[in-house]
């Protein structure tokens, strides 16, 4: 018999899957259930050309010929018809109640003809705006009219700073997820492909709780937070319901880095399955007006992004350094056996660095969710990423996860500046590869004898 009381791997796989399942389904479900019975609708939201929402504009929806219903945008520029069932749908612009100096971006514009509706879809669609001297299309003499010529591009000089800031956002949010994937490995030596999902669970359990159509509709600062405790509930309830069990079994390190392949398929087409294909975002500090200070410009979104997570590293930097558990944490790493046989709970170390990882990665993915989009495979396109950034500082080495994740974000926006955006994650791949040809063991990583 284990510590769960079961008799077989088999049978403590199976209350796995229904133990996670639960999980998932505790997360997920409420937001999935309450999309379900929200019905077919046409959405939208209307900005300006200076992002400000535009209030007052009345929008029609018809069908063949025959009015399906109308909504004025409100204070935060959104809108919601509600359908009467799926179909094609002509969605129209009032444009006498547009404010002044707001048009559509192309004449003609103000009429979406054939919007489709799927069942139970909330379709969002969207209107250009913008001034009229840069509207398009036909003129009154039947010619093309259109905006001047867009400007030349601002020298290197200018566009650096923003791309360096780019950089060290991304590095931060890469960093934050990594270091509980470092700590996870040099406590358990288990290489987690699932920590990915960890991230995924965080942004999407954010997105219920902020949500205002599905879920509560917190504020985003409280719904990261419980975020954060749904992570490393997560990450508990994983370590001792799943990888604990299969250590005390002696089972394998590949083996054990199969299952958690298996594990993050399993989490990935779970919350596929409750959250949808569809990307989202936050209700909260969606569009901003950038703030400039020096050569540097970025919206108070990503500096928040950037502040918040340099205070996490720095905090765990110091549970590390200063706390007891962080001496703990760190005696395991160097030596499990030597570390047992002094006293130390191996047991509840490695548990709550599971907890601490799972967190951090939660807290990771809001971040990323409230830099980007919220999407069902959004951890795993970052996994490879962390997974460098744990490589290029040391394995094992949670300061040098850190480092090598803010490398790995930095070469990635830098390499905008010369290269094609789609290239960014190819070039930090390549630093990775130079930088372990003349340092194997990493940035802060340690030689080891072999043999």
């Amino acid at each position: 018999m284990d510590t769960l009381g079961a008799p077989t791997g088999r049978g403590t796989l199976a209350r796995l899957v229904v133990l996670l399942a639960l999980c998932a389904l505790t997360v997920l479900l409420p937001a999935a259930s309450a999309a379900a019975q929200e019905g077919e609708s046409v959405r939208g939201s209307l900005r300006g050309p200076d992002g400000d929402p535009v209030r007052g504009v009345t929008v029609t929806v018809t069908q063949n010929g025959k009015d399906v219903g109308e909504d004025t945008s409100g204070a935060d520029g959104s809108w919601e018809v509600k359908l009467p069932g799926p179909g094609d749908y002509d969605v129209e612009l009032d444009l006498n109640t547009l404010p002044n100096g707001v048009v559509p971006r192309e004449r003609g514009g103000e009429t979406l003809e054939g919007v489709t509706v799927s069942p139970d879809q909330q379709r969002a669609v969207i209107f250009p705006l913008v001034p009229p001297s840069e509207q398009t299309g036909p003129g009154q003499d039947g010619g093309e009219t259109g905006p001047p010529a867009p400007p030349p591009e601002p020298p290197l000089a200018e566009r650096f700073p923003d791309a360096l800031l780019g950089g060290i956002e991304y590095g931060a949010v890469i960093a934050i997820c990594a270091v509980g994937l470092s700590l996870i490995f040099g406590t358990t030596r288990l290489i987690n492909f699932a920590h990915g999902e960890l991230v995924t669970i965080g942004a999407v359990a954010a997105f219920f709780f902020n949500a205002t159509a599905g879920g509560p509709g917190l504020q985003l600062i409280m719904a990261g937070a419980l975020a954060v405790v749904v992570g490393a509930l997560f990450g508990g309830v994983v370590e001792r319901g799943l990888w604990r069990p299969l250590r005390e079994r002696g089972t394998g390190r590949i083996n054990l880095f199969i299952i958690s392949i298996g594990l993050s398929l399993l989490l990935r087409h779970v919350i596929l399955v409750l959250y949808g294909s569809r990307p989202g975002s936050y209700t909260d500090y969606d569009l901003q007006q950038n703030v400039e200070f020096g050569p540097f410009s970025a919206a108070p979104r990503d500096l928040s992004i950037v502040g918040i997570s340099v205070l996490t590293l720095v905090a765990v930097a110091l549970m590390l350094q200063r706390t007891r558990i962080g001496t703990a944490i760190r005696a395991v790493s160097d030596n499990r056996d030597l570390a047992e046989s002094s006293g130390i709970d191996v047991h509840r170390v490695v548990l709550v660095v599971w907890i601490l990882g799972g967190g951090l990665a939660a807290l990771g993915g809001v971040m990323f969710g409230l830099a980007e989009v919220v999407a069902w495979d959004m951890g795993f396109k970052l996994l490879l990423l962390m997974f460098a950034g744990v490589i290029l500082g040391g394995l094992g080495s949670a300061y040098g996860a850190m480092a090598g994740s803010f490398l790995v974000g930095i070469v990635a926006h830098l390499s905008t500046l010369w290269f094609p955006i789609e290239l960014q994650n190819a070039w930090a791949m390549l630093v990775l590869i130079v930088v372990l040809l003349v340092r194997p063991q990493g940035i802060l990583g340690r030689r080891e004898r072999i043999g």
